[in-house]
């Protein structure tokens, strides 16, 4: 049975993290997500469940307008050619539903499946924002504290730079 809110809330506070959290109307994209900017201070990601063909898994989280080539990820990743993940595998591993992914599922993946992948463009945020394994709530953490909660729960989170232009791309 996957942790629920009130789990993963009593968890962070246990860790002593100081968290602020906003319920809202259930939220499945990030252009939703922005009426809510103005009310939640901080960076607003979005959050990328992946499968390579070699079946390693992904999660991807990066600022909500980031601009990410998804045919060139794999390279940046060091990964197989990458797809999005079924949701029943989603459930299966992060304990949450399609709209509802979040770094916070690390809670719920005790067997370290899934490989948690910042990007480097969002570590600019001391404030970050997430779902707190529901969309119908937005958490704010301190960008060390969630990399200490990931690491908390057994994921290593790899700061990666997978948004913006790519080293063969940039003009010089």
């Amino acid at each position: 049975m996957p942790h629920s809110p009130d789990d993963l809330l009593a968890r962070l506070d246990a860790l002593g993290f100081e968290t602020t959290t906003v319920e809202h109307p259930p939220l499945f994209t990030v252009a939703q997500s922005q009426d809510l900017r103005g009310r939640i201070e901080g960076g607003h990601t979005k959050n990328l469940f992946l499968k390579d063909k070699k079946d390693r898994l992904w999660l991807v989280v990066a600022p909500e307008d980031a601009e990410i080539d998804m045919k060139r990820l794999h390279s940046r990743l060091g990964s197989a050619r990458l797809s999005f993940g079924k949701p029943e595998l989603l459930l299966e591993t992060l304990g949450v539903v399609p709209g509802s992914v979040t770094p916070f599922g690390a809670i719920n993946d005790a067997e370290g499946r899934v490989t948690v992948v910042l990007d480097a463009a969002l570590m600019v945020h001391e404030l970050l924002n997430f779902h707190p394994l529901s969309n119908e709530a937005t958490t704010t953490i301190r960008r060390d504290d969630l990399i200490a909660f990931l690491k908390d729960c057994g994921h290593e989170p790899q700061i990666i730079a997978v948004s913006g232009p790519t080293a063969d791309s940039a003009e010089g």
